[in-house]
């Protein structure tokens, strides 16, 4: 049986956090190979293919980088240059145009 390449999780305790600490309405955001989502659905974060891509850019960070070393790294990322500068996140953001 084939393993899914990623799991989406709604109404996620951590996604909604994430979603505060933003200041935004909806959130998706990803841990290891799962998508959480805050304040949308499965079928409406599906239908948006730019959001799409982004988060799968995510799962491929995470790939590349092993769980404990992607987070730190985002995280120090975060510190050093902001969370819009974040290198995984202007690499996430390219991600949607191809």
């Amino acid at each position: 049986m084939h393993k899914p390449e990623f799991i989406i999780k709604e109404n996620s305790w951590l996604a909604k956090m994430a979603a505060i600490k933003l200041g935004v309405k909806s959130v998706a955001m990803v841990l290891g190979k799962t998508i959480h989502l805050h304040n949308t659905t499965k079928t409406v974060f599906l239908q948006h293919e730019r959001w799409v891509k982004h988060e799968l850019c995510h799962i491929k960070q995470f790939k590349e980088h092993g769980y404990a070393g992607f987070i730190l790294k985002y995280i120090w990322e975060s510190i050093r240059k902001g969370y819009y500068n974040n290198r995984f996140e202007v690499e996430a953001r390219e991600a949607e145009d191809l």
